[in-house]
């Protein structure tokens, strides 16, 4: 057998995330690494909900590397295509596709603490590094309920992220499963198609008009021309967002005025009284994501639409039963019904120095300080982790925050010379997150009367960010040691590493 490839860094997922550390670590002058895709291209969320009306709901200038500035964006709010090509293209810009290495599922990660390395199989084969940032992302792994029946149902289901585009709607009976974001693009998109379209509602969300347009040409000649035009636009989106932070993380209240905005949308496109109370929700807005879309309204008001206002918990034969007892006949069933967020399937798969996997360790919930390092998993550390969500602005200014701690965790190693490698304290862990908690109390995604996905099993809200994203870059700046132990190798022979008290 011949000696595993070892290198400094392997990079988990190519999407926002792992194409952005590919970015950093170059710039860093690190060219030993490797980013491991499971997937047969790059792109992550964005390559893989490819659903007939999928687009962010961010703008199109926010939601950009701030390195890699895009002058030309199509629309204010790009579709699932652009930004899947735009990360194609920083993959090319930033000559990354040398170290990207496709259709490499990683299997299992274990701490080696003879060697201080990590020990990486994939389904290419295994490999070590020296550090592992794992940029899996949130969304990546659907979430489908278990539903008593489904196995039988001899139609065609599929989840939203998982779009089977050979199956023609047209003409078919189709049942919506769940009132998220993928759900609120898919209805318009597959109404106009379907023969009947019946929407599973157990919550409505709030809606706001998704104020999107063509980008004129000047525009963009303008922002190619004159780079600081597009930074200053930038600059204006990211401002807008900061001042809003404060209704959603301290004082809920200062959204009513917001609240009666979503109202008069939903009375603009439903004239029927009684289907307008069942679109509206009944909890404070923001308390889950806020959705924005001109159209659902308008596509819900069809006559081949009907809206059960309850889950779906049956499925016999072609008949889909809801908890309120609806029966209807479908051809399709379609799940919108959101990812695993709060139980990463990647946490299953790493083993850190005390034999235990990292799901083991969040069982309780997910923890990491300042959304990077978690305790007993040394030189690991993730992109988009723990309490790193937003509710109202872009993830990449999170991401671009990370991958500063990430280059400054690499520096101190770097700086400590040797083999070494750095394991968070479990007390800065546990002050960090009884901070994040202690705020988080204030929010409206704790006090606004509803049950989100931002929650985990225990009704902790371990997803989002209770600040502003300059307030979180501040605090990712740099890595503080003294919440950090150093581990050394002792000698070749060692069986075991020495921690040392970097903070004496």
């Amino acid at each position: 057998m011949g000696q595993r490839e070892h290198v400094r860094v392997a990079v988990i997922g190519s999407g926002f995330g792992g194409l952005g550390a590919a970015v950093r670590l170059r710039r860093e002058g690190i060219t030993d690494f490797v980013v491991l895709e499971r997937a047969s291209s790059v792109g992550g969320t964005w390559r893989d909900n490819s659903y007939p009306g999928c687009a962010c709901d961010v703008p199109s200038h926010l939601y950009s590397f701030s390195f890699a500035p895009n002058p030309d964006w199509p629309r204010t709010f790009s579709g699932q295509e652009h930004i899947r090509a735009y990360l194609e293209h920083v993959a090319d810009t930033f000559r990354l596709r040398s170290h990207i290495r496709l259709d490499h599922e990683v299997l299992m990660m274990r701490w080696d603490g003879d060697e201080l390395r990590w020990e990486i199989e994939t389904s290419r084969g295994t490999m070590t590094a020296d550090v592992v940032v794992s940029a899996t992302g949130p969304l990546s792994d659907p979430k489908t309920p278990e539903i008593p029946g489904l196995a039988d149902f001899p139609g065609k289901v599929f989840h939203s992220s998982r779009w089977d585009h050979d199956y023609d709607l047209r003409g078919k009976r189709v049942a919506m499963i769940g009132t998220g974001a993928s759900a609120i693009q898919i209805v318009p998109a597959i109404q106009p198609q379907a023969a009947k379209l019946t929407l599973f509602q157990r919550t409505p969300p709030w809606v706001l008009p998704r104020m999107d347009r063509k980008i004129t040409g000047v525009e963009r000649w303008l922002h190619r021309q004159l780079p600081f035009t597009g930074t200053a636009r930038r600059g204006l989106l990211w401002g807008i967002r900061e001042l809003q932070v404060s209704a959603f993380t301290k004082r809920p209240n200062e959204l009513g005025l917001i609240e009666s905005l979503a109202k008069a949308n939903i009375a603009k496109s439903i004239k029927d009284p009684a289907l307008r109370v069942r679109l509206t929700p009944s909890y404070r807005i923001g308390c889950k994501r806020i959705l924005l879309s001109s159209d659902y309204y308008p596509a819900l008001a069809q006559p081949n639409v009907d809206i059960v206002a309850s889950g779906l918990s049956e499925v016999r034969g072609s008949t889909v039963v809801a908890a309120d007892g609806t029966e209807t006949e479908v051809d399709a069933i379609i799940f919108g019904t959101g990812f695993h967020v709060t139980d990463l399937p990647i946490a299953e798969r790493v083993v850190g120095a005390d034999g235990i996997t990292l799901a083991e360790s969040w069982k309780d919930g997910m923890q990491s300080l300042r959304g990077a390092t978690a305790a007993g998993f040394p030189n690991w550390m993730t992109i988009i982790g723990a309490n790193t969500g937003l509710g109202n602005s872009s993830m990449i200014l999170m991401i671009e925050s990370q991958l500063n701690y990430m280059a400054d965790y690499l520096r101190q190693l770097t700086v400590l010379g040797g083999r070494a490698a750095l394991t968070v304290r479990p007390s800065a862990v546990g002050a960090w997150n009884r901070r994040v908690q202690e705020r988080m109390e204030r929010t409206v995604w704790k006090s606004g009367g509803c049950n989100s996905w931002y929650l985990d099993a225990n009704g902790r809200n371990t997803t989002l960010w209770p600040g502003t994203t300059g307030e979180f870059r501040r605090e990712t700046r740099r890595v503080d040691l003294a919440e950090y132990e150093v581990v050394r190798v002792l000698a070749k022979s060692a069986a075991a590493a020495e921690s040392v008290d970097v903070a004496s």
